[in-house]
């Protein structure tokens, strides 16, 4: 996965030497309460995940800044049976190094990785307000779904969130 970019940018797969370094992330973006559903996460919680997500091979990629883990994109499988072939995808980046397109780099890279590991239909939930991340979504082949009206309240304000999901265009109807 080479970059497109001339500066040290880099995609590595979750391990747990990194579980650390995708916490301070995760937590990070989530104490900014405006785009996941957790307004803070904490490390044994995500210590959990990272031991989850690698006892099933899950897609996950971490975006790096030199050595330095700035973001995150990854596919946490459905466990029932009836939906194993999907999985929901959840991705987020600091704030530094938003609006540079290495969003829809890292995302591109872990659609592929899914598809390889067999993934058939991925979903995900978003803020109606997240309006970058919806175009980026849209982008890359995600449709909507549905609308959970008045779904989520932050600080006193009521928001819809947004169904979408993206089947793998390279499999047939």
């Amino acid at each position: 996965m080479p970059s497109p970019y001339t500066t040290p940018y880099t995609l590595q797969p979750l391990t747990l030497e990194r579980a650390a370094d995708f916490w301070r992330v995760t937590d990070s973006v989530a104490r900014e309460r405006r785009y996941l559903a957790f307004l803070e996460i904490p490390q044994t919680a995500s210590a959990e995940y990272v031991r989850s997500q690698l006892a099933c091979q899950a897609p996950h990629l971490l975006l790096l800044d030199a050595n330095q883990v700035v973001g995150w994109c990854d596919v946490t499988p459905h466990r029932l049976p009836i939906y194993q072939h999907g999985g929901t995808l959840g991705m987020g980046l600091l704030p530094s190094h938003r609006g540079m397109g290495l969003g829809g780099w890292l995302m591109e890279n872990t659609l592929r990785l899914a598809e390889q590991r067999g993934f058939r239909r991925l979903e995900l939930a978003v803020h109606e307000d997240n309006i970058h991340a919806i175009k980026l979504y849209e982008k890359h082949g995600f449709l909507l779904e549905g609308r959970k009206r008045r779904a989520i309240n932050i600080d006193g304000r009521d928001l819809d969130v947004l169904m979408m999901a993206r089947l793998n265009p390279h499999e047939p109807c």
